[in-house]
């Protein structure tokens, strides 16, 4: 590309979720935008994360739907696994969104899109292959790629992350996940459900940020698709074994050796801040992300930062949602502010578990004993009973006064059944507009109708109602 100077509105860094969103978002009101991408349009979302992982987990699903499928009175043979044509239907889906991704339809949408690496030459300037571009914003939206640990022997030993995993054209016979977090749960019980042997190693307890009595709900699901699970468990060493892997794990004071054919890391994520050139833009980084304030502005008040690498949950509607913030600073100088404390999140296993805002530890942590811990089983949902999916519950914490203080929840369509609970956090409302809605019959949101009732229950069922019943009856 020869040498040229672009002097746009806005230049965004990294073609993600958050990089793309700014990009369409800014263009599409009036700002001259110019995208820098070295790699794939879409990120780590389109092609390694949410997308692909979401279509194997509903390829695993369906290989156990003749399980559920027997509940009801239907039988039929167990199920064909073609792991090839799995594969074919992962990349279809990938295929099939990544035109609203595209290079073309950015281009259409009028930014100006320039395909190379790019990194700051000084505070004001970026160059990618020869284009200096010199805005008068920037926006930093160069996402996370896959945490590697210091495990001895890894180096020389072959494994997978989620940016390769979806690569497999062959089922493995034995994988074996490092991490248990929602990445390594999702993607362990995928493969399960598709008929490998699958052993799960987690240094702490299963998804340690999420509430335990919930987690608990998943773990029994996996022990019953045969993920063998290793808890409280430290990876001492990897290596090559035959053509496969052997992993040391030390757990309850002995050490086991675990042999598999395939090993997975996914151990979370970190920020891709290097080769950037952030010490000659004056950009400063703190803890592997991006130093930024609340209004997103790094250490260089003219640069942005969105997505993984600004800090707040790693997740694809966090980009999303820094998008907005900093279109609304960098373009309108409205000085709006992130507040991730209404953020969800959810692990698409199956069972699902989404949560939002507090869980009981946190708000006791916060507010002590001044708190209501409101629940409902699954079991006691109609709906769910209809469809034998009673194996969950929902589990909302309030203040004495019923102000929500978060919510989580585990059970089919989690994800689905947790939304009314982030409007309640989100805008600090109390329990009683959920109590009060009026729900359709059936259905699993009915559990939210019911626990956020439950927090009058002591009063309306009280021996002093009882009493102004009786005294009104008197009354005729």
């Amino acid at each position: 590309m020869t040498d040229t100077t672009m002097t746009p509105d806005l230049c965004v860094i990294g073609a993600g979720s958050a990089g793309l969103a700014t990009a369409a978002g800014a263009q599409q009101t009036g700002a001259d935008t110019v995208l820098v991408e070295k790699s794939r349009m879409g990120g780590d979302c389109l092609n390694t994360g949410c997308v692909p992982s979401k279509a194997l987990l509903a390829a695993g699903k369906a290989a156990k739907m003749d399980q559920l499928a027997s509940k009801y009175g239907v039988g039929y043979g167990p199920p064909r696994i073609a792991f090839s044509d799995v594969h074919r239907h992962v990349h279809d889906v990938i295929a099939g969104i990544a035109p609203h991704d595209s290079v073309e339809r950015f281009e259409g949408l009028g930014v100006r899109v320039v395909q190379a690496h790019g990194a700051f030459t000084s505070p004001r300037e970026l160059h990618a292959d020869g284009v200096r571009i010199r805005p008068r914003r920037f926006v930093l939206a160069t996402g996370s790629t896959a945490a590697v640990p210091p495990i001895p022997g890894l180096a020389e030993t072959p494994y997978l992350t989620n940016e390769t995993v979806f690569e497999l054209t062959e089922l493995p016979e034995h994988l074996i996940v490092v991490g248990g977090g929602p990445i390594g749960s999702e993607l362990g019980q995928a493969f399960a459900h598709l008929g490998s042997r699958v052993s799960l190693v987690e240094m702490s307890d299963l998804l340690p940020r999420d509430d335990p009595e919930l987690v608990d709900v998943l773990r029994r699901q996996l022990l019953a698709d045969g993920v063998g699970l290793y808890e409280r468990s430290r990876v001492a060493g990897v290596a090559p074994q035959g053509n496969g892997v052997a992993v040391d794990v030390e757990r309850n004071g002995g050490r086991e050796r675990i042999a598999g054919s395939h090993l997975l890391i996914a151990a979370g994520r970190t920020s891709v801040l290097d080769g950037l050139g952030l010490d000659e833009a004056g950009i400063e980084r703190t803890n592997g992300r991006l130093k930024v304030d609340a209004r997103l502005r790094t250490t260089n008040k003219r640069v942005f930062a969105a997505g993984d690498g600004a800090g707040g949950p790693q997740f694809t509607h966090v980009a999303g949602y820094h998008a907005g913030i900093v279109i609304k600073n960098a373009l309108f100088r409205i000085p709006a502010k992130a507040d991730h404390a209404s953020v969800p999140g959810v692990t698409y296993t199956t069972p699902e578990l989404a949560q939002v805002g507090l869980s009981e530890a946190q708000a006791r942590e916060a507010h002590g004993d001044r708190i209501r811990v409101l629940t409902w089983p699954y079991a006691d949902n109609d709906r769910a009973r209809a469809e034998r999916l009673t194996d969950g519950r929902i589990k909302a914490v309030t203040d004495t006064r019923g102000r929500v203080l978060g919510c989580g929840v585990v059970g089919a369509h989690a994800g689905e059944v947790i939304y009314p609970w982030i409007l309640a956090v989100q805008r600090k409302e109390k329990v009683g507009g959920i109590a009060q809605m009026i729900a359709p019959y059936p259905t699993f949101g009915e559990v939210s109708k019911r626990a956020a009732g439950s927090f009058y229950t002591p009063s309306l069922f009280s021996a002093r109602t009882r009493r102004i019943v009786r005294l009104l009856a008197k009354l005729g």
